[in-house]
């Protein structure tokens, strides 16, 4: 039993977030803390230009709002989103945390991801605690 799971989530797939949700439910203490974080990737300055100024502050009500949401399916869930390098930032935050589980969900490799590798495999790579993949 895990307590202190660390769920990152990234909206493109809601099977994928269920299913990574009920393995955390599994695997919890009964006292255990679950984290549901979203990375938001940097925008380049060169674009913010072009975007609206409330746009970011717009997305990131959104993304709280849908974290809270998904967070209040799991015993003491609560979400997090922080900016940054979606594979670095996850690892980043588990360290900084004391995570002792991270469950993060994965698809099926394309060619880029065995050139340039995904964010779960970086998580397993580099992660200094269990880490459990769903597929």
């Amino acid at each position: 039993m895990y307590h202190k799971i660390l769920v990152p989530v990234s909206f493109d797939d809601d099977a994928k977030i269920s299913a990574a949700l009920d393995v955390a439910r599994t695997l919890a203490a009964p006292e255990a803390a679950i984290t549901l974080l979203h990375v938001m990737e940097h925008i380049p300055a060169y674009a913010m230009h072009y975007m609206p100024l409330d746009l970011s502050e717009a997305t990131r009500e959104g993304l709280m709002s849908e974290l809270a949401r998904l967070a209040a399916q799991v015993p003491n869930g609560h979400g997090a989103l922080v900016e940054g390098h979606a594979g670095r930032t996850i690892l980043d935050y588990a360290e900084e945390h004391g995570n002792d589980c991270i469950i993060i969900a994965s698809h099926r490799p394309a060619m880029a991801d065995y050139l340039l590798g995904s964010t779960a495999a970086q998580v397993v790579r580099h992660a200094v605690c269990a880490v459990m993949v769903v597929r």
